[in-house]
């Protein structure tokens, strides 16, 4: 009977968990996506009819902003949880809320059935899935950057990133084949809406098996025995780190803004007007054709982010959105379908470029002791400055402009915003995570601070006790 070695174990264990967290957020954000797709498509007709075609439009896109107010909830909860009770029990608790709420969508009556309540309603399953994205993302990135070697953490953390545009492929995907397959014309506002969000409890009992075979993080693991958590994590956080919860907030800001353009529902509202023209499957077909590069751009900025630096690959991505943003409007109002693909393929591959990165970049910038209250509550707070209510934004300004070019500079602004907060951060690259290095980990993080030098682990494991020393660079 042969005896499996620990390097062996730990790269099967690694495994696991990039497994664990990317089929984790990629149910997450299907189902989150799934009604921010449908915001665009059917509710203002099934839920907020009696305010009239517009009106009815602008409510069904903030009724998916409402949730953004509701993720920091979500983080300050799964933060405070996540530093004291585990990273592991907090994806299961995400996992289950985000899962039973969509699920409960689908069987939502409709206005014209239960009236003014069946809206209510679906805010306040709106609301639930809000707070479960809030504690998500924290807990699942924590979990693949620290069990990951130092020098491999831009690729192991951009793993759970990959859920986001894999959600919103499965997302588009599946509408898509309701739309145009299985119940198109009057059957999908009938009952064809109503099959992508049933299709989550399927899901969930897949995420959930996988989840729970996963180890907890080693970092977390150290704390619990040395008894080193934080009493009130989120206190601590904003006491002492107040300022970078603001800086990473921002950084994270101009990407979801751009994103939320085509994940909030907008882009397909937009181009299926009788303005523009394009029929409703075939937009969602170049939907998931966007959310395929955004997949393959945020897969190569892990790994590129191992090489030249978090906050290099960032300011590229940012640069190469500020063109893109003007050109993505320009090309959808050809009313040329191939035009609609290259406005897709331009904006994806810089929203990966800024995406990708991000857990590693998060995770280096927090110690230890408040690591998932600050990365939960930054993504968390990024979201809502940034996402929340892009798609209602964008739509009050065009009712009140009549052009889409006060969209693109709505979000040229939001991209210089970010490009500029992450020129604030140091890029600490491999600096070790554990907690013995907590004041290590605890200066240098801006540029407004003096430069350090820092421990890096041990190329052999991620929580290594041999190190070298590394200068932090500006």
């Amino acid at each position: 009977m042969s005896v499996e070695t620990p390097q062996y174990s730990r790269s099967s264990n690694q495994k696991r968990v990039a497994a664990a967290t990317l089929i984790g957020t990629t149910i997450e954000w299907y189902d989150f996506f799934i009604y921010a797709t449908m915001a665009g498509l059917v509710f203002a007709q099934l839920f907020f009819e009696p305010a009239g075609p517009s009106i009815g439009l602008l409510i069904s896109f903030a009724s998916v902003g409402i949730s953004f107010l509701f993720r920091p909830l979500g983080a300050f909860l799964a933060g405070h949880y996540g530093d004291k009770l585990g990273r592991r029990f907090i994806l299961m608790v995400t996992l289950i809320g985000m899962g039973v709420a969509t699920t409960l969508i689908g069987l939502l009556p409709t206005y014209e059935t239960l009236g003014i309540v069946a809206p209510i309603l679906l805010l306040v399953l709106r609301i639930v899935q809000g707070i479960s994205a809030g504690g998500e993302w924290g807990g699942a990135v924590l979990m693949a950057v620290e069990h990951a070697p130092a020098k491999r953490r831009g690729l192991a953390g951009c793993v759970p990133q990959l859920g986001v545009p894999l959600g919103m492929l499965m997302a588009t995907g599946i509408t898509a084949l309701m739309t145009g397959v299985i119940a198109p014309g009057d059957a999908f506002l009938e009952w064809g809406w109503r099959v992508p969000f049933l299709l989550s409890i399927v899901l969930i009992v897949v995420g959930y098996v996988v989840r729970i075979a996963v180890d907890e993080s080693p970092v977390f693991q150290e704390m619990a025995e040395k008894k080193e958590q934080a009493k009130v994590p989120i206190v601590e956080l904003f006491r002492r780190y107040w300022y970078l919860v603001i800086i990473a907030a921002l950084i994270f800001s101009g990407n979801n803004a751009v994103g939320y353009m085509s994940t909030g529902g907008f882009l397909p509202a937009y181009a299926t007007t009788d303005t523009i023209g394009f029929d409703r499957t075939e937009i969602l077909v170049a939907m998931s054709f966007a959310s395929a590069v955004w997949f393959l751009s945020t897969l190569a900025s892990g790994p590129l982010s191992d090489k030249i630096g978090r906050r290099r690959t960032y300011i590229i991505g940012y640069i190469w959105l500020i063109p893109s943003v003007f050109l993505l409007f320009i090309l959808i109002n050809t009313g040329s379908l191939a035009m609609v693909y290259l406005a897709m393929l331009l904006v994806c591959i810089g929203t990966g470029l800024t995406y990708g990165p991000q857990a590693a970049l998060y995770s280096e910038l927090f110690p230890a002791s408040v690591r998932f209250s600050g990365v939960s509550i930054s993504y968390a707070l990024g979201a809502v400055i940034g996402g929340a209510f892009a798609p209602t934004i964008a739509q009050a300004l065009l009712d009140a402009t009549g052009t889409s070019m006060a969209i693109s500079i709505y979000l040229c602004v939001m991209v210089v915003l970010g490009l500029v907060a992450v020129t604030l951060v140091r890029d600490r690259k491999g600096i070790d995570l554990s907690i013995n290095n907590e004041q290590e980990q605890s200066t240098g993080m801006t540029v407004f601070e003096p430069a350090q030098t820092f421990t890096v682990p041990a190329q052999h494991g991620s929580a290594a006790t041999d190190s070298s020393r590394q200068h932090i660079g500006a």
